[in-house]
């Protein structure tokens, strides 16, 4: 069962604007923290952005000022607007959420989209 499910990849020139989306299933019980991790071609997977339920946001260094997360709790889903895209923001962005399956659990479990690729030309 998909329960990440993303949106919004594709080719922009360098400069320009795509939003990435991602919703969560409601498979699981309670989403806490959401986030974008971006993985290139010969590089190790490294967080973008993250943001907790109570909307607080981390950003990394490389993408400060020019993206921004959000998050709608009511549907499950967080956004990922970036701006002045550069051709080294090429990458698969995966959506991530830490959340509990059920109501039971005591635990937060890992959960992983099965990623979009963004493309940026020079």
């Amino acid at each position: 069962q998909v329960q990440l499910v993303e949106s919004g990849g594709g080719l922009v020139q360098a400069g320009g604007s795509l939003r990435l989306s991602c919703a969560a299933s409601r498979s699981i019980f309670r989403v806490n923290s959401m986030g974008w991790y971006r993985q290139a071609p010969g590089k190790q997977r490294e967080l973008v952005a993250d943001i907790t339920s109570g909307g607080s946001a981390n950003y990394s260094d490389s993408v400060k000022g020019r993206f921004t997360i959000s998050r709608d709790n009511a549907k499950n889903t967080v956004y990922l607007q970036m701006d002045s895209l550069k051709p080294e923001d090429r990458a698969v962005y995966y959506c991530n959420a830490h959340g509990r399956p059920n109501p039971y659990s005591s635990y937060d479990y890992i959960y992983w989209g099965q990623g979009t690729q963004v493309t940026v030309s020079s």
